[in-house]
């Protein structure tokens, strides 16, 4: 199939970006990456009477670093060089670990790192991640401008709080604190297809080598990103043994996520892929937390 008819811009500025969501509204679609958007017009299952194409746009690619501590990622920086930069690698290696995880190099090469976290979908990886970081995200309208942290970002299945005439220009991701540990786990049927259940963990531990904070996110199990909130409770002022990282597990799987079924996998291997997964990473991050 093709696209319903549509009107094309290819503004050269963010100000000429703005100024068309300012005019045309819900009516317009944002193309990024088109990975995700072009499949669903090709489909029809969206119909925008205006596409704005955003890849002239230079104002939004870039990988920085403010003041030595947050990582500053432009919406439409490519997954790929996400993927490939060394600041990241360095201030925030879970994106780093998790980029090679997001479908295949060559959907990459194209991907946007904010074009993923914008479309919100549930079995991305991005989005869980930013929530388990605590990032937040810089949006952009032609009146104002605000911050809106990760966690707040997703209200349900490829639903955010983005405004109609607003545009994520920019991530920003906090610096780790010492004594931080990491991981990211996923199963999918095949390399490069969407995940099963995934999971994006980090933990703190303070200088008796108890768990300070502990975040524990999950892709692939609802709506959009699932915080465990209560495994993270049982963590919390307890040092991190097999015992209770496997009673953390435990919690996360049966109490804190309640996954969906379908072809691919029923609720019950849901939960088992999320216990195992989540003893995995949890074991990976307090090993990573001890050496940090």
């Amino acid at each position: 199939m093709k696209p319903a008819p549509f009107k094309y811009f290819v503004p050269a500025t963010l100000e000429e970006v703005l100024s068309h969501l300012a005019e045309y509204g819900d009516e317009a679609k944002l193309l990024a990456g088109g990975q995700s958007l072009v499949p669903t017009m090709n489909f029809r299952l969206a119909q925008p009477s205006v596409l704005i194409d955003l890849n002239r746009v230079e104002e939004l690619f870039y990988i920085r670093a403010e003041d030595a501590q947050d990582v500053r990622i432009g919406a439409m920086t490519r997954q790929r060089e996400v993927e490939r930069d060394l600041v990241v690698a360095q201030k925030a290696p879970l994106v780093h670990e998790t980029m090679p995880f997001i479908a295949h190099p060559q959907i990459r090469n194209r991907g946007t790192f904010g074009g993923s976290l914008a479309h919100a979908d549930p079995a991305a990886e991005l989005p869980a991640v930013m929530v388990a970081l605590n990032a937040k995200f810089l949006l952009r309208s032609e009146e104002e401008e605000r911050w809106v942290p990760a966690s707040e970002f997703y209200e349900d299945l490829f639903l955010t709080v983005l405004e109609p005439e607003e545009i994520l220009h920019e991530v920003s991701i906090p610096e780790l604190p010492p004594k931080t540990g990491w991981a990211f786990r996923e199963i999918a049927r095949r390399s490069g297809d969407f995940a099963l259940v995934g999971v994006a963990v980090l933990v703190q531990l303070d200088n008796k080598e108890q768990c300070q904070d502990t975040r524990i996110v999950y892709l692939s199990v609802g709506n959009g990103p699932v915080e465990a909130q209560q495994a993270t409770q049982a963590l919390v002022g307890k040092k991190p043994s097999a015992r209770t990282i496997k009673e953390a597990a435990d919690i996360a799987a049966g109490k804190d996520i309640d996954p969906p079924g379908d072809l691919h996998a029923s609720p019950a291997y849901r939960r088992q892929l999320a216990k195992v997964l989540t003893e995995q990473a949890l074991t990976q991050a307090f090993e990573r937390a001890k050496n940090a």
